[in-house]
């Protein structure tokens, strides 16, 4: 049985999607940040970052989506959810890790500036180049990491989610899916999955 923390619009929609694909009984969580829950002397005791996603399991306590997404993938492999070949299954993760490591970064700096300076009129110029840094990102992808019609190829992998969730802040960001028609390809190839609708209901 497992426990997914997580907060509406937050980077948990992964996992979330991931975790009804795999079709086990789970529990789901949600963090008020509007109220600051996530900072919460409870939940700092099962994630100290004060941030989701963090998945409760028999075995303790993972967070960062890259670590969920490829544990989830492991604990069921019979779904096929990563590569079984080492040099595919690190070309994967490379695709996580760059979701997590830059996009992800180059979307935060639109709302949470804060992190990186104090200076108000820098932050205003942060979440001034976010549409152009998530502009490169989506191209970077398009050109060069969605093979499609989904992220590996053929086959729904642990990838898939997390472009979806990319593809869902695009928009947001001041990114018009129409100009990286692969992308928006791939965002309606995964609305027609009944894991993304059971998830889209909690994110929207």
């Amino acid at each position: 049985m497992f426990k997914l923390w997580y907060s509406r619009k937050s980077c948990a929609y992964a996992p979330h999607i991931l975790l009804y694909e795999t079709n086990a009984k789970f529990e789901a969580e949600h963090l008020d940040f509007e109220k600051n829950e996530q900072i919460s002397s409870d939940f700092l005791q099962i994630n100290p970052k004060g941030r989701v996603p963090a998945l409760v399991t028999p075995d303790g306590v993972l967070t960062e989506n890259p670590a969920i997404l490829f544990f989830l993938a492991q604990t069921f492999p019979e779904k096929g959810f990563a590569p079984n070949d080492p040099f595919e299954l690190a070309k994967a993760q490379a695709f996580n890790i760059f979701i997590a490591s830059t996009v992800h970064v180059a979307h935060a700096h639109k709302h949470r500036g804060y992190r990186w300076v104090d200076d108000k009129e820098a932050q205003a110029a942060m979440a001034a180049k976010v549409p152009a840094n998530m502009a490169d990102c989506a191209q970077m992808i398009q050109k060069h990491l969605l093979k499609g019609p989904f992220v590996l190829g053929n086959s729904f992998s642990m990838c898939d989610p997390y472009l979806a969730l990319i593809t869902r802040w695009l928009g947001q960001d001041g990114v018009s899916l129409n100009d990286f028609p692969r992308l928006k390809e791939h965002h309606e190839l995964m609305k027609q999955r009944p894991s993304v609708q059971k998830a889209s209901v909690l994110y929207d």
